[in-house]
């Protein structure tokens, strides 16, 4: 009865509370919620519509000495194995996406003390001036330490970014902002206050971007709430995320532990998200992560979005759509309308193909 209550609470448009949360996330009626969910998200986007997007990832460097325990993908500074792309490299790269359609990029890597803030206004200015795609780059990890590394005030460092062709900034990094969690993932990475607190600038400097959560570890469900609860207050003071979108870690190395994520418990967090998350309009389905399957049924949980296509992925196993009449086509096949949309939820831009095949 008290799931019940908490549900019709939330369909009647009132904020449910952290206490809430716990009490959906803990409960084994997992389908009630998820239908609650997909209610939500009816009451507040187009029912019959899902919209999608494309962009290439550039993980313009794999130095990094940052050292969070989930990661495989970092080499250690001066190792002779890693890599800092050329701007040769990244022209090439981004003639790649153009050519499959794809006018956006994100360009994240490792937080490399190395690299000048030269080498990322040459690019930027290349990629907004040479092949007029939009930027969205640097987490905020990545923002924190080149300010420190520059001796120059984050909003500055902004407002030059900016100036240059950023567009937008991910939430990445997140992972779970609790402080326990932060010291099994990575000590050395930003607090769930600094990343919050990096990401509300960024807001405030017209760079507005994207939130998440990844789970499957040792967290437990009131990481979780509080996780979600830091995102909504931080969403409140500042109102810069788009979109939220849940995933799960994937096995990368041996120090760092996981566990099986049931189709179930993914589908309730998704749901419990549109339900507390209420000032963040969009809630996305990653394919790349969780399969084209799941995703599907996140489609009728609280999702609205797919956020594919992704154009090459270096950090995470991929298994998600390579082609914008790939992502249209699972689109229509799950019942919906395609719309594409830029990584600011842009719309009108795009001309669909619809009945792709």
């Amino acid at each position: 009865m008290k799931t019940k209550a908490i549900i019709e609470h939330a369909l009647s448009g009132q904020r449910i509370s952290p206490e809430d949360a716990l009490t959906l996330l803990q409960d084994d009626d997992w389908t009630s919620i998820a239908a609650a969910g997909h209610a939500r998200r009816n009451q507040l986007h187009d029912p019959s519509v899902v919209s999608y997007t494309a962009y290439r990832v550039i993980n313009y460097t794999n130095f990094c000495d940052v050292d969070c325990t989930f990661c495989s993908f970092k080499d250690e500074i001066d190792s002779d194995r890693g890599y800092t792309l050329t701007l040769d490299q990244i022209a090439a790269k981004t003639e790649e996406a153009l050519a499959l359609g794809a006018d956006q990029i994100f360009f994240q890597g490792g937080v490399n003390p190395k690299l000048p803030l030269s080498y990322y206004l040459d690019a930027f200015i290349m990629l907004r001036d040479k092949y007029k795609v939009a930027i969205r780059a640097l987490s905020p990890i990545e923002l924190k330490r080149l300010a420190e590394n520059i001796r120059t005030p984050l909003p500055e460092l902004l407002r030059i970014l900016k100036n240059t062709g950023v567009g937008s900034i991910p939430g990445a990094g997140a992972e779970i902002l609790t402080e326990r969690m932060r010291d099994v993932l990575s000590p050395k990475k930003l607090s769930g206050e600094e990343w919050c607190a990096v990401m509300g600038e960024c807001h405030l400097a017209g760079l507005p971007g994207s939130s998440n959560i990844v789970f499957g570890s040792v967290e437990t469900p009131e990481d979780i709430v509080e996780h979600l609860r830091l995102l909504r207050d931080q969403q409140d003071k500042t109102g810069g995320f788009f979109s939220f979108i849940p995933w799960v870690f994937q096995a990368q190395t041996k120090r760092f532990p996981i566990r099986h994520v049931t189709g179930r418990e993914y589908l309730r967090l998704l749901a419990v998200s549109r339900l507390f998350l209420d000032n963040i309009p969009n809630i996305e389905v990653s394919i790349m992560v969780m399969g084209k399957e799941l995703a599907e049924l996140g489609l009728t949980a609280g999702a609205n979005d797919i956020s594919s296509i992704v154009i090459e992925e270096n950090v995470l196993k991929s298994s998600g759509l390579k082609t914008l009449r790939a992502a249209e086509r699972f689109i229509q096949e799950a019942g919906f309308t395609p719309k594409r949309r830029t990584m600011n939820y842009e719309f009108g831009k795009y001309t669909p193909f619809f009945n792709a095949v």
